[in-house]
């Protein structure tokens, strides 16, 4: 037994907390189960994961960098935290056939996901053991909620190397819906032998979809699972062996024997070797054999050679007792492939740093690296942030070097980058976490500053490409779907009127082409540019007037050809309301106006969502909350639009809502994390993504923009005679 010990399965595992509960994101409900595999490493059903993101059940997409939230059941508590897909093998029919399964198979493939835990409590509970699945083995599962009463007793009745399947007692449970990925305990063994992966239903009637009267001909309690050998046999194929095996150091590593020398030079007392032992222990997440005994320098060294980031937990240790060490040991460390550039500590709080982070910052990860190291090699694709991060840690240094020999790493180049582009607070947490690394590492501080200067420039030129066209249009309801039609542009010198014809009415599908010949020319000219913004100047009687759902229909009123599409406004470009009779209803409320609007990078955001809220209500929290710059209003229509206008004529510039008959919207849930600045983009994103997937984008949501440092058209206001 060696001094550092790995917390690794235990057969004192207790089976009901091995249970992790995979929560659905919005209601936090469990939606299915999961089992640890590791100290912080947890394996599901891939289909268990799609529910919990609202995805179809068998789609084969790698979830990306979409956090799962599971809930971990300790003995004394339960705790809620993140949780990444790590590795993905997806469903896949058995008979080998393409696609994935569907009504008639009874059976698949695959259907596994091994999920990282961000962070949380580490070594709450230990991770069980695992043995094969054999005929005649009495196991008992969990639901997906973990509660002690949930447990139902099966037994193994038959078992392939791909499918296992257990029948169920005649009392107590029975597995059902929200088991799958619960482990199967071998009540025997101490040990975990599958996880639940289908359920054999009753059958229905064809027609009504209702279950038929039992008989006892009917199959009753049979669910089938995934058996372990099959599990490890899969995981094995995406790369995910290393969870099962201990790391052997490579006795040719080029580091092995300088690092040996280091530690005896820079250790040469046992106490001192056992007082830093311990510290990277800790920080590792690793328990020491023996506390009074010192661990051979072979048995350190090995554990660097090992363990990732173990020589920077040694390094950081040093910095603050002995910096002199620090230099060598890094300069040893870069002759292996092992080490990483971060510590546990430093690598914990960039992951919490990019998870406050909105999605959509944290989405321009990878254009942010691209800038930052134009001379790297190519980067991953894709939005796995995590396998964006393992890559960046690899890299030495950027493209400059200076001098002295030392480099910025590639890594803290691109969280420099990051940090020009977020709001000031982030900002300054990332700067701080950049500062930290490099004092450890020894860059000098001017070498930094250096790359931070890089990135302000960097982003200035950006925001200034990036800066996007406004396109106002006055939309009239003139009859039955008729309406008058009036269009300004504003490239940044104010608003430009672009129609002539202001009388005449148009169909919504004529409006539409109109607008998007306005809008399609404007894109094409700066293509460098953000996405023209259609600024929809409405009436209060037509906030709801779905004018971004409308498409381009053709002139003649046939069905498109082949080859052509249609051209949906909402979907192609970003779509806001902005109502100026209630804008300018009450002057009292212009200076809230114009305060809220200068507060906007700070993403305040106030909900209503309680139906029973009226008029008074909101007037009185808007007036308590002075610095929220955008309003959430998720409560049915009845109340919807009265809540809507009173925040518009308080002065609030950013009001979203749903214009579906819906109670709690699945739309403003979604879009409620996006961050201010960029809601027409999500918004318009989200329009897209429905037309393609409207059961998992499911809503109807408006956006509300009322900007107080640009000027509306005068003609708005006017009579339709008089010239803008």
């Amino acid at each position: 037994m060696g001094w550092f010990m790995k917390a690794g399965p235990s057969a004192a595992a207790d089976p009901r907390h091995c249970v992790v509960s995979v929560l659905e994101p919005v209601r936090s409900q469990s939606v299915g189960a999961g089992v640890l595999l590791t100290a912080d490493h947890l394996l599901t059903c891939a289909h268990v994961v799609n529910d919990a993101l609202g995805r179809r059940p068998f789609d084969p997409r790698h979830p990306g960098d979409d956090a799962v939230p599971v809930a971990v059941h300790g003995r004394a508590r339960t705790s809620t935290i993140d949780a990444r897909v790590t590795h993905w093998v997806p469903a896949r029919r058995r008979d080998g056939a393409p696609g994935v399964p569907g009504a008639k198979d009874h059976e698949w493939l695959g259907d596994l996901a091994v999920l990282r835990l961000e962070s949380g409590p580490r070594h709450q509970m230990p991770p069980p053991q695992w043995l094969p699945m054999a005929i005649g083995q009495s196991l008992r599962a969990w639901h997906s909620s973990g509660r002690s009463h949930t447990f139902a007793d099966v037994r193994v009745k038959s078992c392939d190397e791909a499918v296992g399947y257990v029948d169920g007692d005649a009392t107590g449970m029975a597995i059902g819906p929200s088991y799958s990925g619960c482990p199967l305990w071998s009540l025997a063994d101490n040990a975990v032998v599958g996880i639940v992966a289908g359920h054999v239903m009753p059958p229905h009637d064809p027609v009504t979809g209702r279950p038929l009267p039992h008989s006892s001909q009917h199959v009753a309690r049979r669910s089938w699972s995934i058996p372990w050998q099959r599990i490890e046999a899969e995981l094995r194929t995406v790369g995910a062996g290393t969870l099962f095996e201990t790391p052997e150091p490579d006795p040719d590593d080029p580091a092995y024997e300088m690092l040996e020398d280091l530690l005896d030079r820079y250790m040469p007392a046992s106490g001192l070797r056992i007082e830093h032992a311990r510290a990277v222990a800790e920080h590792c997440g690793y328990e020491v054999h023996d506390s009074l005994s010192a661990p051979t320098t072979e048995e350190f060294t090995a554990l660097l050679l090992t363990e990732p980031r173990a020589l920077a937990a040694l390094t950081e240790v040093l910095h603050r007792r002995e910096p002199s060490a620090v230099p060598p040991l890094l300069a040893a460390g870069r002759m292996s492939q092992v080490p990483r550039l971060l510590s546990p500590r430093e690598h914990h709080k960039l992951t919490r740093h990019l998870d406050a982070l909105p999605a959509p910052l944290r989405n321009r990860l990878p254009e942010v690296a691209r800038a930052a190291l134009p001379l790297a090699a190519a980067l991953p694709t894709g939005e796995d942030v995590k396998r964006l991060l393992d890559h960046l840690e690899c890299l030495t240094g950027d493209s400059r070097t200076d001098a002295d020999g030392l480099r910025v790493p590639g890594l803290l180049r691109v969280v420099e980058y990051l940090a020009a582009l977020v709001p000031s607070a982030q900002q300054a947490s990332l700067r701080l976490w950049t500062m930290s690394v490099v004092d450890r590492l020894g860059i000098p501080h001017t070498s930094l500053l250096e790359r931070r200067t890089d990135a302000e420039e960097w982003a200035r030129a950006a925001r200034g490409r990036t800066a996007a066209t406004w396109v106002t249009a006055r939309v009239e309801r003139a009859g039955a779907d008729r309406y008058r039609l009036r269009v300004w542009c504003d490239e940044g010198g104010g608003p430009r009127r672009t129609t002539t014809d202001t009388e005449a009415t148009r169909s919504g599908a004529e409006v539409a082409r109109e607008l998007l010949g306005v809008l399609e020319s404007l894109y094409r000219a700066a293509p460098d540019r953000d996405r023209p913004v259609l600024e929809l100047l409405v009436g209060r009687d037509e906030l709801n007037l779905a004018v971004d759902e409308w498409g381009m229909a053709d002139p003649e009123g046939h069905q498109f050809g082949p080859d052509e599409l249609p051209g949906v406004l909402g979907a192609e470009f970003p779509v806001v309301v902005t109502c100026p009779e209630l804008l300018r209803r009450h002057e009292r409320f212009h200076p809230d106006w114009r305060h809220r609007w200068r507060l906007l990078d700070s993403d305040a955001l106030l909900t209503f969502d309680d139906p029973s809220q009226g008029r008074s209500e909101v007037y009185g929290a808007l007036l308590a909350e002075k610095d929220a710059v955008r309003v959430a209003v998720d409560v049915p229509p009845r109340s919807r639009d009265e809540i809507v206008q009173t925040c518009l004529l308080m002065g609030v510039p950013v009001v979203m809502w749903d214009r579906e008959r819906v109670d709690r919207s699945p739309a403003l849930a979604r879009l409620s994390p996006v961050p201010v600045r960029t809601l027409p983009e999500g918004t318009r994103a989200y329009r897209a993504m429905r037309l393609g997937s409207p059961h998992q984008y499911a809503g109807r949501p408006v956006l509300a923009w009322s900007d107080a440092d640009r000027s509306l058209p005068r003609l708005q206001l006017a009579e339709p005679q008089e010239n803008g």
